[in-house]
């Protein structure tokens, strides 16, 4: 990108700043939403991601860096053929986890049990026991921001959020609640995962590659420019 259409740095920092007054609101919203489909939070939500794509795009173009969010343009996804003004929305989060650390596991989950006077069920005592306990325990996106006081190693994560023409009924997908997802009413999505800086390291690996090649060549033509020397020459 030229210097003349290049954003300036306070146009990041202005973006930024933007980011962290969405991420208020949307915390706000969650904190006093109505219900499972308060509107409030899917307009909150709506505008934390537009503020984030906005960020991420002047921050590449302006200093060459990225965010680890992913939002998927229009290319990426089915086209959307739900409803223009939903009634309901569902949001699918899946988030995936090593267990890196079995023996940190098992602690913290024997902490909980030991600061519960109600509940000795010594559930903690096995992996699968305590994913239980600490799970139960914790909130999801508390066990996110502190999986590695818990033993754990991120892997991907994806959330969807899916729009629908009326709520479902109580208890109607509790059976199996992640089956027949329609991707063509996906409003937006959002994913993390280690391969997008895997991509990010091969192209850097390759603009490397075509530095170190370049010079090699430089090298060689300037060798050639080189006049042999004579060495009768007086």
């Amino acid at each position: 990108m030229s210097d003349a259409v290049q954003p300036t740095a306070a146009e990041v920092r202005a973006a930024a700043e933007a980011v962290k007054t969405a991420l208020d609101r949307h915390l706000a919203a969650v904190e006093r939403r109505s219900g499972e489909d308060d509107p409030g939070v899917y307009e909150a939500f709506n505008e934390l991601a537009a503020a984030a794509e906005v960020y991420d795009e002047l921050l590449y173009d302006r200093y060459d860096e990225v965010t680890p969010f992913e939002i998927p343009g229009a290319e990426d996804t089915a086209p959307y053929t739900g409803p223009e003004e939903p009634n309901a929305l569902s949001v699918l989060i899946r988030r995936d986890y090593a267990v890196a650390e079995p023996q940190r596991l098992l602690a913290q989950a024997q902490r909980v049990e030991a600061a519960d006077d109600a509940v000795r069920t010594e559930a903690s005592g096995t992996v699968h026991g305590a994913l239980g306990v600490l799970f139960g325990e914790f909130e999801p996106d508390e066990i996110a921001s502190r999986h590695k006081e818990f033993g754990l190693e991120e892997g991907d994560s994806t959330l969807w959020v899916t729009a629908a023409d009326e709520p479902a009924e109580p208890g109607e997908w509790l059976e199996a609640p992640f089956e027949q997802v329609d991707v063509e009413r996906v409003v937006c999505r959002f994913d993390v995962s280690a391969v997008f800086d895997d991509d990010l390291d091969a192209d850097l690996d390759a603009d490397l590659d075509d530095d170190v090649d370049d010079e090699a060549d430089g090298a060689d033509l300037e060798d050639e420019d080189l006049e042999p020397l004579d060495v009768d020459r007086r």
